[in-house]
């Protein structure tokens, strides 16, 4: 039964079924007293509206779940293609790759060939027997233990190549040549001692013992370009 100004039981159970229902404000105004709540088919139509919108309802909460769930693994797809790394390369960049990778290659093996061509000047220069510098150091050391050499020059005696314009004093310089099958070297520096003024140019040439590979010297001598002028042989095997 209804009564004035009151919402119908059917309508109220609408209303909590969802809110958009326009039933919820529908309200029965009627002068005389309505047996619809009574009624079986009045009943039956309610209960079946009713059903009928819960499963509207359920269906459309479905459909935004599914719509949700399918968006949010495009999306993680999109993710993971996205942070994949591209590991598949044309025939060009291909070929541009192993270009680039065989020039790489000849850079590396040129610094290799300069750098060992360098360390082999290097040793030879430092630690061969027969490099300038070795046979320069013996040529110094005989001439500055030469009781001649520290009477004309005193001590400490040092050594030294070539000066510049500028005054800078260069390596000792040598000439290399072979004579009757056998290598040659000659050598030339300077050396000077305590003495004011004084200063001997030294002489020598050695050559190549066939059998040990050695230098072997052939003459030293000093020369004093200053009055008076004298020479004095330090070694001589000619």
């Amino acid at each position: 039964m209804f009564r004035l100004g009151k919402p119908s039981y059917c309508v109220q159970m609408l209303s909590r079924v969802t809110s958009t229902c326009s039933l919820s404000a529908f309200h029965l105004h009627n002068t005389d007293l309505i047996s619809l709540n009574k009624s079986p088919r009045a009943q039956f139509a309610c209960e079946h509206q009713h059903n009928v919108l819960l499963q509207m309802r359920n269906v459309h909460t479905a459909a935004e779940s599914r719509n949700k769930a399918q968006s949010q693994h495009r999306e993680k797809e999109m993710l993971v293609s996205s942070t994949k790394p591209s590991s598949g390369l044309s025939a060009a960049q291909k070929v541009k790759q192993a270009g680039r990778d065989f020039t790489y290659l000849i850079v590396v093996l040129v610094g290799l060939g300069v750098t060992g061509g360098l360390m082999y000047v290097i040793f030879q220069e430092l630690f061969s027997s027969s490099s300038p510098s070795k046979i320069y150091s013996k040529a110094f050391n005989k001439c500055k233990s030469h009781p001649e050499v520290i009477g004309a020059f005193g001590e400490p005696i040092k050594a030294y190549g070539e000066t510049t314009r500028r005054g800078r004093r260069q390596q000792v310089s040598h000439i290399e040549y072979m004579k009757d099958g056998q290598k040659h070297m000659r050598l030339k520096f300077y050396i000077e001692g305590s003495e004011p003024g004084l200063r001997g140019i030294v002489h020598s040439e050695s050559r190549e013992n066939q059998e040990s590979g050695k230098y072997e010297f052939r003459y030293i001598f000093v020369e004093v370009d200053t009055y008076p002028r004298r020479t004095i042989v330090i070694e001589d095997n000619r």
